[in-house]
């Protein structure tokens, strides 16, 4: 039978699939600590009580880099070369989602604007993560390979999301409501767009690697072109609402140290 877990379960299995599976992850947890880091060290004065928080999650996301090819290390193997057709951070750059990286390079302060852009690009990004690490915390929290590390990254990436609706929640109080809606919807539906042929580029990867059948190939394609048209039709919504979550502060403190992984 097809199913999430047996899908996961034997992309686990197989050494070069769980190869990509980690090179993949680690590559855009690590991108995204750069653009953490340098979002922190350009906040302006004014929001200076936001830098912390922005560290800590950059700390946390080269965290998770390192996890991931501590995972890999574990079982003797080495990252492969990311395909650029499954670089979810830089296609949605490409989109023109979140802070370019030429302007993150340039050492000039941040505007209220453009951190209501990173908040957003978080806040949408983040709720993807999280929904994606709550499933395989379902599956395999109890893994002797990788449920420690399950547990763990799904930890942070709920602090991820309820910061970031706190944050966006503080701008919208200050007057920047329409501004954060606008973006957020605008965000999301390019996100799910990028998430659909991110995942029909990796399933097809996958799928010469375990050596799928074509009919097996053809049913998960139609699977995630049926979410992408759910999501687009309706489900984006969950993406851009704002509520303030039961977790408060939750990166105001120093990154979850991880030395198990290190």
């Amino acid at each position: 039978m097809l199913s999430a877990r047996s899908l996961f379960q034997e992309i686990l299995d197989h050494d070069e699939s769980f190869r990509l599976f980690c090179s993949i992850a680690a590559g855009g947890e690590s991108q995204g600590g750069w653009e953490n880091g340098r979002i922190a060290a350009l906040v302006p004065p004014g929001e200076h009580a936001l830098a912390p928080k922005i560290a800590r999650h950059g700390a946390d996301e080269d965290k998770h880099g390192r996890i991931f090819h501590a995972l890999l290390r574990r079982r003797g193997l080495t990252p492969v070369a990311v395909p650029p057709e499954t670089d979810y951070t830089m296609l949605l750059e490409r989109r023109g989602i979140g802070l370019a990286h030429d302007r993150l390079r340039r050492d000039e302060p941040l505007g209220e604007r453009d951190l209501i852009v990173y908040l957003s690009h978080s806040r949408v990004t983040e709720q993807r993560a999280s929904e994606q690490m709550e499933l395989l915390l379902r599956y395999f929290a109890g893994h002797p390979e990788v449920g420690r590390a399950v547990r763990m990254i799904s930890a942070d990436e709920d602090n991820h999301l309820a910061y970031t609706h706190e944050e966006l929640l503080r701008f919208a109080a200050a007057g920047h409501g329409r501004l954060i809606q606008r973006t957020l919807r605008a965000y999301a539906l390019a996100e799910i767009a990028v998430h659909r042929d991110v995942s029909l580029a990796v399933m097809a990867h996958m799928g010469r690697i375990l050596g799928w059948s074509r009919a097996k190939s053809v049913l998960l394609a139609a699977g995630i072109h049926a979410v992408y048209a759910y999501e687009r039709l309706a489900g984006w919504h969950r993406m851009a609402d704002l509520r303030m979550p039961e977790r408060r502060d939750a990166l105001g403190g120093p990154a979850t140290p991880a030395p198990e992984f290190a």
